[in-house]
């Protein structure tokens, strides 16, 4: 299992068109991923979870994953998280 603390750097935050990009990438991948904000822990492949999260740019998150492509789940999501790639 890793984890790794990131801030988000999109512009709109993550509201329903970032979120759905967002557990499309996640449900890429086989392992388990979670995105944990402000005390609540949501799976990133559920649209509902991510969504009840309201995330705003600048905010901070964490990105869990457990499974044989965590590494790569990790640093898909901080990729997009981070704004380094487009929609």
């Amino acid at each position: 299992m890793i984890q790794k603390s990131m801030q988000i750097q999109l512009a709109n935050g993550l509201e329903a068109r970032p979120v759905a990009v967002l557990v499309q990438k996640a449900s890429m991948f086989d392992s388990e991923i979670y995105i944990e904000a402000e005390g609540k822990k949501v799976n990133a492949k559920s649209i509902m979870g991510m969504m009840s999260l309201g995330l705003n740019m600048g905010e901070e998150v964490t990105v869990i994953a457990n499974g044989k492509d965590e590494e790569d789940a990790v640093a898909n999501l901080e990729n997009y998280i981070s704004g380094n790639e487009k929609e």
